[in-house]
């Protein structure tokens, strides 16, 4: 198996984190996990984007082309593994959600308008592993929490739409290269019965990528990094 340098992080990254949730349980002076260690959980991610892109470059490109994304929802699905009655670790993940790039900058490139304009979609596979700290006792009807972990992005179905090969010049092809990055959440879990939970948190992804487009040879690039914000809104069972 060929270990590239984006995948060689995820495993770093990775191990990091466990080796964090791992140490934080040892140094825990009540290391019991108590019953029902497993958590399952499902619910609404609510994404934004906090786009920063560099003006996109290359031949016969004119000056002050960007683009964002809007907000898109998708399905929440998690697993939590409890380590100590303080300390868990989660692995998160979303549907991948189709988002798409906006053109932003001038109305028209030409006489094509450009602002405004949807010119290239793409799905994300964006698993999360997180260790987390909770608050207060097992016990507590309502828990906040902080989490810190890696996020690992990678982009595909990645396609211009037809308004975007108008602006390029022709059949265009697009690539997005896989992120990896820091991801850090806080949130409030509430107890109303015994094996069921229910969690609202705030999640925050540091994701970058490379954008590149390829027109009959021509190559337009620019540096975008993504930075969506997630709220998360789930209902989970332990067992």
């Amino acid at each position: 198996m060929k270990i590239t340098t984006s995948s060689a992080s995820v495993l770093g990254l990775a191990t990091a984190v466990l080796a964090l949730g791992a140490g934080a349980a040892r140094a825990d002076n009540d290391v019991g996990a108590g019953d029902h260690p497993n958590t399952v959980a499902i619910g609404l991610y609510d994404v934004s984007f906090h786009v920063h892109a560099n003006d996109i470059s290359g031949p016969y490109v004119p000056p002050g082309l960007n683009v964002s994304n809007p907000t898109v929802n998708t399905l929440y699905l998690a697993y939590m593994r409890r380590l100590t009655r303080h300390f868990d670790v989660e692995l998160a993940l979303g549907i991948p959600p189709l988002t798409k790039t906006e053109g932003k900058g001038p109305t028209f490139v030409g006489s094509v308008p450009y602002n405004g304009q949807v010119i290239a979609t793409a799905r994300w596979l964006a698993p999360s592993l997180l260790a987390k700290y909770y608050f207060f006792s097992p016990d507590a009807m309502f828990r906040p929490y902080l989490g810190v972990g890696v996020n690992y992005t990678y982009f595909y179905s990645r396609q211009v739409t037809h308004e975007g090969q108008e602006i390029s010049g022709g059949p265009t092809s697009l690539s997005l290269p896989a992120s990896v990055g820091p991801v850090a959440n806080v949130g409030l879990s509430y107890h109303p019965l015994k094996q069921f939970v229910v969690n609202l948190s705030y999640s925050a992804s540091w994701v970058n990528s490379r954008l590149t487009t390829d027109t009959a040879g021509v190559l337009r690039t620019s540096h975008v990094e993504f930075n969506p914000r997630a709220v998360v809104f789930a209902l989970g069972y332990q067992f």
